[in-house]
This record gives structure tokens, C-alpha cells and sequence, in this order.
């Protein structure tokens, strides 16, 4: 180990989750009301979805399969599963949207607290998916903590486009 290196990672993976974070937080700031729950066709994600769905994502990514423990209970959990059509506003009760912004500071904030203390060479060891293999878009835990951030732009970009579905301005 280098001490003058160390600890390199974990500052890159934090600025980028951090700055994918900020990005996404501009792309729903004005958001309100029925703007949460508008989908542009049947099943497809809402924001109110996506962001649960990413405070769901950065606990599973970082805080269950890098570093062995969850912090997200499944009461929250629960409200936003993967790999099936997503129910509209309507037709399930989801938590609120302050419900799901403070959840998604919360994870966040102990996401960037954990991963500036963990070490370069946790960080490259190998982490698994839910069945025990390793996963198709990361092999180590800077991957994971990498693929989380990745994860969330791509989110993001989803939440672009409902923004000017809506009529909202477009943002750089």
C-alpha cells in the first residue's frame, strides 16, 4: 500500500456520486404534484419511482454488497421493486415524495461517509451479486460503488426526458 495514494478511489467514487447526486437533485427540483407520478406510457418509471429506486440502488450497491450490512429497511424497500412494470400514483400508495427525498439524503450521505473511509484495498475486492456470481457490469467493490453512480445518470436521463414531457425547461 501507498500512502501516498491511498485512499485515491475512494475520493474519485465519492466525487462521483456526488456529482451524479447533484445532478439529479437539479433535474427534480421543481417538481410538484402530480409531476412525481407522471408516466409517459403504462408500467414505465416515474420520477417518484426512480428516485426511491435509487436510494433502493445506492443501499444495495455500496452498503449490502461492498460493505456486508444494509441500512434501509423494508418497509421502504418494499415500494420500489425491480424488473416488472411500474404501478402509477394512482393505482398504489407510494411514500411521499419528502419521504423519498430525505430517504435518498439520508442513504446518501452515509454512502459518501462510508465509502471515503473504506480502503483502496477493499475497494478491489471482488463483489457479488445478489446469487453469488459475479456481476456483469462490475467485479470489485470500486465497480459496485462505479456502477451505482453509472446507474443513477442513466436514471437521470429518464428523468430529463419526464421533465420535458411535462414541459419543463431543458437543463445543463
Amino acid at each position: 500500500m501507498n500512502p501516498q495514494t491511498e485512499g485515491r478511489t475512494a475520493t474519485f467514487l465519492v466525487e462521483q456520486l456526488d456529482d451524479t447526486r447533484q445532478w439529479t437533485l437539479k433535474l427534480i427540483a421543481d417538481l410538484k404534484g402530480d409531476d412525481w407520478t407522471y408516466q409517459a406510457g403504462p408500467g414505465l418509471g416515474h420520477a417518484l419511482w426512480m428516485c426511491g429506486h435509487l436510494a433502493c440502488a445506492q443501499h444495495l450497491l455500496v452498503h449490502v454488497r461492498c460493505l456486508g450490512g444494509g441500512v434501509l429497511d423494508e418497509s421502504f424497500t418494499q415500494h420500489f421493486p425491480t424488473g416488472g412494470a411500474v404501478k402509477s400514483g394512482r393505482e398504489y400508495n407510494y411514500p411521499s415524495a419528502q419521504t423519498v427525498l430525505s430517504t435518498m439524503e439520508e442513504i446518501h450521505r452515509k454512502t459518501l461517509s462510508a465509502v471515503r473511509s473504506t480502503s483502496d484495498g477493499l475497494l478491489g475486492e471482488p463483489a457479488f451479486a445478489g446469487d453469488g456470481k459475479l456481476h456483469p457490469h462490475y467485479h470489485d467493490k470500486a465497480g459496485a460503488v462505479s456502477h451505482c453512480s453509472r446507474h443513477e445518470a442513466f436514471h437521470a436521463g429518464q428523468i430529463a426526458m419526464i421533465r420535458r414531457l411535462l414541459g419543463k425547461s431543458f437543463l445543463r
